[in-house]
């Protein structure tokens, strides 16, 4: 099997040792450290593991770290800049929108991804775009303000 040696995350070229075909969750949680990502479902359902390649949400967990070895990588970690969080992170702060917050790293992820192509997104774009993550906790009402006070 081939190997992978390197990894573009958060803006920085990261050297591994992985198997190709190893999910790029393990990689980023075993071999460089960044727990951010959380695994949930391990079949892609749950977006606990959500993460943005090239700028687009991913479920990591079954994305074989082979197919973007050489692609633009972010996770939770890397959306913070200078000490200072994303709008996103500061906006589900402000709406309390986690209550176990197991689901909120894959959630703020795929909403950086969702107003990175649509900054002004409706009430239903949101909930559209937001399918595919979920809440046992049940804070959708708040995740939605969250990122509806973002898209203003």
């Amino acid at each position: 099997m081939a190997k992978v040696t390197a990894l573009n995350v958060n803006g920085k070229k990261l050297q591994v040792d992985a198997d190709s075909a190893t999910s790029l969750l393990s990689v980023l949680r075993n071999d460089l450290g960044l727990t951010g990502s959380k695994y949930g479902c391990g079949e892609g359902e749950c977006g606990a593991c959500t993460v943005l390649i090239d700028g687009l949400p991913t479920k990591s967990c079954i994305m074989p770290v082979g197919r973007i070895a050489a692609r633009q990588i972010t996770t939770i970690e890397g959306l913070e800049k200078d000490g200072r969080l994303h709008a996103v992170q500061e906006a589900f702060l402000k709406a309390d929108a986690m209550q176990c917050a197991y689901c909120t790293s894959g959630m703020i992820m795929a909403s950086v991804g969702l107003l990175s192509k649509n900054p002004h997104p409706s009430r239903n774009e949101i909930v559209k775009g937001m399918n595919g993550n979920v809440c046992r906790c049940g804070t959708y009402q708040r995740i939605v303000a969250a990122i509806e006070s973002v898209g203003k």
